[in-house]
């Protein structure tokens, strides 16, 4: 996707007053927009400043202006018409975008990074970044013509670096240090990055001396991208030899109290986490140079306040013995692993979401909400800013998660959230009732899950509704496929054998084109989840439809993409399908991939008599 037509495929408001004729306003826009798309330039811009004229606070025809002025490389005169929108609308993705890439043509890196940044944490994150976007630059591209065609040899910085370099890439780097980068594609471009990088470090050690300032840049970005994607690429034996020898060299000038390169802290970083080392927080004393201070804080600084944080997260309820194996899993790897919340990313009212959601204005302030098994708070934090007059208890058993989301949940400001450590198992003795209670991907790790889901339903108040997430048999075919080949082949879930196990899983043909789409494969505690859990079970929608019907609960309807809401409208049209179970199991028959996540729906227990 081009420049010009990544803007369009982002959401935006249109500010327009009331007074202005909305109907006439929207035909002048949409005008322009196809003289523009028609590449009729002239055109396009005299619509915009017609509009302009009348409503000089017209976003999208500043945007167009913005683009039509990149388009001949006027980007200073870009940059005026772009900082104009984004006066008028700050929150719009599409502006930041585009001015960042502007200001990148003006060599304004700094500016060019604060506006891609604050695009990523407006909403082009995971699938837009990741394929429309980080991996789709010119330097991307040349990269990995480079990377095939020198291919089983492996690519020296020289090669891989030349221009057009990807360290000279600003948005790449922005996503490399912002979210996870999932794909096979991705995944090899990084890995021949990372060992081009390690070379350099090998052959300019001890004194790191002549590196090209980008080259650090990328080191540092690439580091903590593999710190989100908790180090799952493979290494090899020669790799964990030289990172070993630097981390030696490291440890020496530690104890010498020698000054560290900034480049050998990056490619250590990029390999290992940095909080594991000996001595690490004397590493947070030194005055690094900037391109370290976001490694120095993923690192370093938020490891220690999670540390910190474990002692004084409250206990609610002891955690059963039949618990204990998930509980460690989930220590050793807190799941999921995320980075931001994007404003867009908050949950939206739609199909079967009526009875969970309504305006927070209107809500009353004594509404309680459960999220039971929050995991690492994603989930938990966007409702606690989606309802932000209600009282949010999130409970998990593992307290490396539970550190992990207080800590996110300091950094969005959300005060309307408890966390706790506790088993759902022993939840009904706590003696609390609530409005809403979200149980997502939790119930199928249970020894016994619908037992778990009787105690939380005993916990929900009469007319309570509650957004259950249950793996579904039918989605899960493939995963089930792939985890026979991991227990047949005796692979552990440590880190190293979940390396070589992915290693050999995108080996076979079959395996790698299902599972090379799905995200979770692109991280070590997403793919331990996914492939080496201790504890799962699967269910199909007549198991749930009668487990429903037994509690005397009212089905509300799935949360499902819109592509799959739609394929499922065009076969039953009639709106009372959307809560019927059994037009459900149809349709799922007929698209075994519909709910490849998870069942996500919503049930609502008796109104009191």
């Amino acid at each position: 996707m081009s420049q010009r037509e990544w803007p369009a495929a982002l959401k935006r408001d249109k500010r327009l007053p009331v007074a202005t004729p909305l109907r006439e306003i929207d035909d002048l826009a949409a005008e322009a927009r196809r003289h523009f798309d028609f590449r009729n330039l002239p055109a396009a811009e005299k619509v915009c400043k017609e509009i302009l004229a009348r409503e000089p606070s017209h976003v999208d025809s500043m945007n167009l202006l913005g683009l039509m002025a990149q388009e001949s490389a006027r980007h200073a005169k870009a940059v005026r018409y772009f900082a104009k929108a984004i006066a008028v609308d700050p929150d719009n993705a599409a502006c930041h975008y585009n001015i960042g890439s502007s200001y990148e043509a003006l060599d304004e890196r700094d500016k060019a990074a604060t506006h891609f940044r604050e695009a990523i944490a407006l909403g082009m994150s995971r699938a837009e970044v990741d394929n429309h976007l980080v991996m789709q630059g010119a330097a991307v591209a040349a990269a990995l013509d480079r990377i095939k065609a020198a291919w089983p040899r492996r690519l020296g910085a020289t090669e891989l670096f030349a221009a057009p370099s990807i360290a000279n890439d600003v948005l790449f780097c922005c996503g490399l240090e912002t979210i996870r980068l999932s794909g096979l594609v991705a995944e090899r471009l990084l890995t021949e990055a990372r060992y081009a990088l390690l070379r350099i470090a090998t052959e300019s050690a001890p004194n790191f001396g002549g590196i090209d300032p980008s080259l650090l840049g990328l080191c540092s970005a690439l580091a903590q991208q593999c710190f989100i994607n908790e180090y799952v690429y493979a290494r090899s034996e020669d790799e964990a030899r030289q990172v070993g020898a630097l981390r030696e060299l490291l440890q020496q000038k530690l104890h010498a109290g020698s000054r560290i390169p900034a480049f050998l802290l990056a490619i250590i970083a990029a390999y290992r986490p940095l909080h594991a080392l000996p001595n690490a927080q004397t590493l947070t004393q030194t005055d690094w140079p900037a391109a370290l201070a976001a490694l120095v804080r993923q690192q370093l600084r938020e490891p220690a306040e999670e540390a910190r944080d474990r002692c004084t997260i409250p206990t609610l309820t002891p955690i059963a013995d039949i618990s204990a194996p998930v509980r460690r899993m989930y220590e050793e790897n807190p799941y999921p692993r995320w980075t931001i919340i994007t404003r867009d990313l908050l949950p939206k009212s739609g199909n079967a979401k009526r009875g969970i959601e309504r305006d927070a204005k209107s809500e009353a302030p004594s509404e309680n909400i459960l999220v039971a098994g929050c995991g690492t708070g994603s989930k938990a934090i966007r409702t606690a800013l989606l309802f932000p007059n209600a009282k949010v208890l999130a409970i998990d058993m593992s307290l490396s998660s539970l550190a992990y989301a207080r800590r996110k949940a300091r950094e969005a400001n959300v005060r309307n959230i408890e966390f706790a450590q506790a088993d759902i198992m022993n939840l009904g003795a706590i003696g609390r009732r609530f409005d809403k209670i979200e149980v997502i991907g939790v119930l199928h790790h249970l020894e016994t899950p619908l037992a778990g889901w009787q105690i939380l339903l005993s916990l929900l108040r009469p007319g309570g509704v509650m957004l259950v997430g249950l793996y579904s048999v039918s989605a899960r075919k493939t995963i089930n496929v792939a985890r026979a080949f991991v227990s047949e082949r005796g692979y552990r879930s440590t880190p190293e054998d979940i390396r070589a196990c992915r290693q050999a899983l995108i080996a076979h043909e079959s395996l790698r084109r299902e599972l090379g789409s799905i995200h979770d494969f692109f991280t070590m505690s997403d793919c331990r989840d996914m492939l080496f859990h201790v504890m799962e079970h699967q269910f199909t929608i007549p198991q749930i439809k009668a487990f429903i019907v037994e509690q005397g609960l009212s089905f509300l309807g799935f949360d499902i993409d819109p592509d799959n809401l739609a394929a499922f409208q065009r076969q039953f049209p009639d709106p009372a399908a959307l809560v019927d179970l059994d037009c459900w199991e149809r349709f799922e028959t007929a698209n075994p991939r519909a709910f490849i996540q998870t069942y996500l729906f919503y049930v609502q227990s008796p109104a009191a008599a």
